[in-house]
């Protein structure tokens, strides 16, 4: 078992003296529309950092909720905190789990409005030779399999979304409003005029919170993005488990 937060301080030692790898669960609390839960993004994370409990060389952090999410607050039961906020918390989480001499880790994310924050942190922890953490989106690792599985540009509250959600907790799809979170859906994230990005909320483009097609949505189509994902995450923490530490800091000057 290594779940961080299940251990008693005398066992944690334990768990992190054979750890090579942390995997750090990050997501949001944020509108995913009428027919997803509010919880999608970091219960995502979760679900797919939770695969590596059984991992002798990793150890699972706990899931960090609340994310960069301000572009949602008009839409009921979202949660945000500042870009600023949120990647000094994961940077300062991952350095004190350094300080316990788990240097390696793989930040698994489950929102896109995080990836900057956690790009920028990734880096400073880096430059500072304190930790050597990566963060890995989802979405991306199965972007082949989305693509045949849907026909859809997607991007919020879309199929892939909820196909996952739906495998993972069906109990917080409500299959009956996925028609009317695609009649207000956008079918692309965003809006250009004259080739100015606006649309810097996303009720500017999409009156339900969605972007994408949800009504393709399906369970089995989840499960094959998650055992697609899954895989990735596992090919990537055994790469950075063989990956000798000196060979992650910034390379000197030529």
């Amino acid at each position: 078992m290594s779940l961080l937060a299940e251990h008693t301080t005398t066992t944690a030692a334990e768990a992190l003296e054979r750890a090579e790898v942390a995997v750090l669960p990050t997501g949001s609390t944020e509108q995913h529309g009428p027919a997803l839960a509010l919880g999608m993004d970091h219960l995502a994370a979760e679900a797919f950092a939770r695969t590596a409990v059984d991992r002798d060389d990793a150890v699972v952090l706990p899931t960090i909720p609340v994310g960069v999410s301000e572009h949602h607050r008009q839409f009921d039961g979202t949660l945000y905190v500042t870009a600023e906020t949120f990647e000094r918390y994961v940077e300062e989480t991952i350095s004190s789990l350094a300080a316990h001499g788990v240097q390696k880790a793989v930040v698994v994310n489950g929102h896109g409005g995080n990836s900057d924050a956690l790009r920028r942190a990734a880096r400073t922890l880096r430059d500072e030779r304190t930790a050597f953490a990566p963060p890995w989106n989802w979405w991306d690792s199965v972007a082949d399999v989305a693509d045949d599985l849907f026909d859809e540009e997607g991007g919020h509250a879309d199929a892939m979304e909820s196909s996952l959600l739906w495998h993972l907790r069906e109990d917080l799809v409500d299959p009956d409003a996925l028609e009317a979170a695609e009649a207000g859906a956008s079918e692309a994230w965003g809006e250009s005029v004259h080739g100015a990005a606006l649309g810097f909320d996303t009720i500017d483009f999409s009156e339900s919170g969605a972007v994408g097609r949800p009504t393709q949505a399906d369970p089995e189509a989840g499960a094959q993005l998650f055992d697609a994902g899954r895989d990735q995450l596992h090919a990537l923490l055994d790469w950075l488990v063989d990956r000798p530490l000196e060979d992650c800091w910034p390379r000197d000057h030529k």
